[in-house]
C-alpha cells in the first residue's frame, strides 16, 4: 500500500498538523453529517447518495467524489452505501451505454439521463482501487478491484462490449471525451495522476494506453490554458481551442475551476512539471487581486463578463490548492486566504464544498493514492 508521507503546506503560515487534521475532520463531518449543511442522503437501509444541492439530483460526479472522500477518511461504511446506490440505480446493463453509469438520477434513483459523464467513471475506478488496497475486496458489488477494472475496460473498449457503444477515451490521441459520442474534451476531466495508477492496476493489456494517457493529458492541460492568465476553458477541442456549450458565451466557468486542483494533485503525487507549474502560477497571479464577491465568468484572456461566478468558494479553494505547484509570490497569501474561508452554505454548496474538501485534503498532506501496484 502507498505509504509515502506528504507535507502539510499550511505550516508555511503557521498552522500545525493537529490544527489541519481537525479542520479536515470538521469539513468531512459537515459534508456528511451536519443536520443543516450536509449533502449526504440515506436512501435505502444499505445505500445513500450525494445531493447536488443546486439541482436536487444525484450525479456520478458527486457519487464518485463522495466515495473518494470516504476512502481517504477510512470510512468503508459510507463508501459502501454510496457504491451500492451507484450500482443499484445508476449502473447501465443494456444498450450502447451498458457498463457505464447514468450520470444523473433523482434522489430515489430514477434516471434523469441515460448516458454517462466520464469524469464520474474515472473517479469511481480510482476510488475502487483505493478501497481494495485499504480494506480488501469482497464479493459481488464489493469486489472493488473487479469493478474498477470493469469500468476502465468499458471506457476503452465499449465498441466491442456494447453494440453501438463509444469509448470514453479517444483511442488515437489518448484524450478523455466530454461524453463518449462527442470528439470534444473537458480540460478538467484530465487526471494524469489517476492514469499513472491505472497504468499499473488496469487490465494488463491496457496499461500502455493509460501510461500514454497520463503523458497526453499533461500536454493537453498545458495546451488548453491561456499563456498569460492560466485560465482554461470548460470544454475544448483536441487542439486546445475553447468549445462553447449550453448557450454560455464565456469559456472559463464552473467545470474549469478543477484544473488548478488537478494540477496540484498530479504534482503532489508525481512531482513538478514545468509546464503545469506555469499554469498554476498564472492562475494564482490572475486571481490574486480579486475576491469571492467579484469573481465573474471570463474569456480565457481574462475579459470579465457581467455574469457572477456560480461557485466562488471553489475558485478560492482550487487557487489555494495550486500552491502545491505554483511559483507565484502570492502562494502563501492564498494559503492564508483559504484557511480563513469557511465552507459554503446554501443551495449551491455541493460543488464548492467538494472542491474545498479536496483542496484542503491535498494541502494538508492527507490526500494519498492508497494503492500498491505490486
Amino acid at each position: 500500500m502507498e505509504a509515502r508521507d506528504y507535507p502539510n503546506f499550511f505550516t508555511r503560515i503557521g498552522i500545525t498538523d493537529e490544527e489541519v487534521r481537525a479542520r479536515v475532520q470538521a469539513c468531512f463531518d459537515t459534508i456528511f453529517f451536519d443536520p443543516e449543511e450536509n449533502f449526504y442522503h440515506p436512501v435505502d437501509a444499505d445505500s445513500a447518495c450525494m445531493i447536488d444541492t443546486g439541482n436536487i439530483d444525484a450525479r456520478t460526479e458527486g457519487m464518485s467524489y463522495g466515495m473518494m472522500m470516504a476512502v481517504q477518511m477510512d470510512r468503508q461504511d459510507i463508501f459502501d452505501r454510496l457504491w451500492t446506490f451507484s450500482m443499484r440505480y445508476m449502473h447501465l446493463d443494456a444498450g450502447p451505454h451498458a457498463g457505464y453509469f447514468a450520470w444523473s438520477t433523482n434522489l430515489e434513483g430514477r434516471h434523469n439521463a441515460e448516458g454517462p459523464a466520464p469524469d464520474g467513471e474515472e473517479y469511481f475506478a480510482m476510488a475502487l482501487f483505493m478501497a481494495d488496497a485499504r480494506w480488501g475486496s469482497g464479493e459481488g458489488w464489493y469486489d472493488y478491484a473487479h469493478w474498477a477494472r470493469d469500468i476502465l475496460r468499458h471506457a476503452l473498449h465499449q465498441p466491442e462490449l456494447a453494440e453501438g457503444g463509444q469509448p470514453m477515451w479517444n483511442p488515437s490521441n489518448h484524450l478523455i471525451k466530454f461524453v463518449p459520442e462527442m470528439e470534444t474534451s473537458d480540460p478538467s476531466y484530465h487526471l494524469p495522476h489517476f492514469y499513472e495508477w491505472f497504468a499499473k492496476l488496469a487490465d494488463e493489456a491496457d496499461r500502455p494506453f493509460w501510461a500514454e494517457a497520463a503523458r497526453a493529458s499533461r500536454a493537453y492541460i498545458a495546451l488548453c490554458a491561456h499563456p498569460v492568465t492560466g485560465l482554461s476553458p470548460e470544454y475544448a477541442a483536441y487542439d486546445g481551442s475553447p468549445v462553447l456549450f449550453f448557450r454560455k458565451p464565456w469559456a472559463f466557468y464552473s467545470d474549469a475551476y478543477r484544473v488548478g486542483m488537478n494540477i496540484a494533485l498530479d504534482c503532489l503525487w508525481n512531482g513538478r512539471s514545468p509546464a503545469l507549474c506555469a499554469v498554476a502560477t498564472r492562475l494564482q497571479d490572475f486571481f490574486a487581486d480579486k475576491r469571492e464577491e467579484d469573481y465573474k465568468a471570463y474569456d480565457l484572456d481574462g475579459r470579465a463578463w457581467d455574469e457572477p461566478a456560480m461557485h466562488p468558494v471553489a475558485i478560492t479553494a482550487t487557487c489555494a490548492a495550486a500552491t502545491i505547484a505554483s511559483d507565484s509570490p502570492t502562494a502563501e497569501a492564498w494559503l492564508r486566504r483559504f484557511w480563513e474561508l469557511p465552507l459554503r452554505k446554501g443551495n449551491r454548496r455541493y460543488y464548492d464544498n467538494c472542491l474545498y474538501f479536496f483542496s484542503l485534503l491535498m494541502l494538508a498532506g492527507m490526500y494519498r493514492p492508497w494503492v500498491d501496484a505490486d
